[in-house]
């Protein structure tokens, strides 16, 4: 595959890539690259953190890039998840392995690590110090817009520490590309000013879209200088809100009363939660998008690109109602697999953690 092709597939996956000259020399020099996304584990799994994540995995591995998908249970500890409850988070972290595995994850391609396997070598901790010694308590305290935490939230030591062990965690695993959502973009660029100052390398990074909540658009999110990025963070998928996410193993009656809820105003592109698990899900796992109406609204139609859906419907010519209602069909028919796999006991018993212990923000 040549250097463009693969620059093309990075594209479709990044939002925002720092830099992609940088990235252009990777492939150049590197047949393979490495890359890697954490996730702390502390809730059902939704759309964007299972089925998205896999999605996005393909195509950076039809680029050559091998990956590793990091556990962070540690992450979570510090983050106080799951009421800071240590072997819960691991047991949840069992659990969102498996849906991985179900959403066609194949953990021969895909390499899973643990934070708590880190933490056992000290060449780990040498090189969190190392981090800490060249950044200021004012960035790490900056950098909490990672776990979800606004400055005036970042009250212990322990959530200081959490961006110094991230800033460290692509060297130790020889990362050459840090592909995290973009909430996760303060953090990598510390990476990358340390990796220069240490004299160690500068990751790419490759910042994946946030699947937004089906609330809509949240302004104020206190998380970004940049406004559009605020907003993307403020309004993404949440597990801790479930009335806002489309959990991976959902019933067909849950997505149905989910998406009808769902905030998808009339001829509008921009903030439109529903389009976009029409662009970000339902076009990178089907053929074509069908969408059914009675003839006296237009008859049936169906897109084969995304493009001819949003141009259709800022338009008018497609109602929210008939949206919705095609869009909960073509999940619904994507999740069937996972559906079934975590009907099976042995998947199931996986999701007894979240019944017994507190999912928090």
């Amino acid at each position: 595959m040549d250097i463009e092709t693969k620059l093309d597939l990075a594209r479709k996956v990044g939002e925002e890539i720092v830099t992609e000259e940088e990235l252009r020399k990777l492939f150049e020099t590197k047949s393979h690259p490495v890359a890697y996304d954490g996730f702390e584990p502390s809730g059902y799994a939704h759309l964007g953190s299972g089925l998205m994540r896999s999605i996005q995995l393909q195509i950076l591995m039809d680029a050559g890039i091998r990956f590793k998908l990091y556990v962070a249970d540690w992450f979570a500890w510090i983050n106080n998840k799951m009421g800071g409850n240590l072997e819960n988070i691991q047991r949840a972290g069992n659990y969102l392995v498996e849906v991985w595995k179900a959403c066609g994850v194949d953990e021969k391609k895909a390499e899973i690590i643990w934070a708590s396997d880190h933490v056992k070598d000290p060449e780990y901790w040498k090189k969190v110090v190392s981090v800490a010694k060249v950044t200021t308590i004012d960035r790490m305290i900056r950098c909490g817009a990672i776990m979800g935490r606004r400055q005036k939230e970042m009250q212990y030591t322990s959530q200081v520490l959490y961006p110094a062990m991230q800033a460290a965690d692509p060297f130790h695993m020889g990362a050459d590309i840090c592909q995290l959502g973009l909430d996760q973009r303060k953090v990598i660029l510390l990476s990358r000013e340390v990796g220069e100052k240490l004299k160690w390398y500068k990751p790419v990074a490759i910042h994946h879209h946030l699947l937004m909540g089906l609330q809509g658009p949240k302004k104020m999110g206190g998380f970004e200088e940049n406004e559009r990025m605020d907003e993307e963070i403020a309004s993404k998928m949440a597990k801790s809100v479930p009335n806002s996410s489309i959990f991976v193993h959902d019933t067909p009656e849950d997505i149905k009363g989910k998406i009808s809820s769902a905030f998808c105003p009339e001829k509008t592109v921009t903030g439109n939660p529903v389009l976009e698990m029409s662009k970000y899900i339902i076009f990178n796992r089907l053929k074509s998008f069908d969408v059914e109406r009675q003839q006296k609204f237009g008859g049936s139609v169906s897109f084969g690109t995304y493009a001819e859906l949003e141009k259709y419907y800022s338009e008018g010519l497609l109602h929210p109602s008939d949206l919705k209602s095609a869009v909960a069909g073509s999940l619904i028919e994507i999740l069937e697999p996972v559906r079934k796999h975590f009907d099976k006991p042995s998947a199931r018993k996986l999701m007894d953690v979240f019944k017994e212990a507190e999912i928090t923000r």
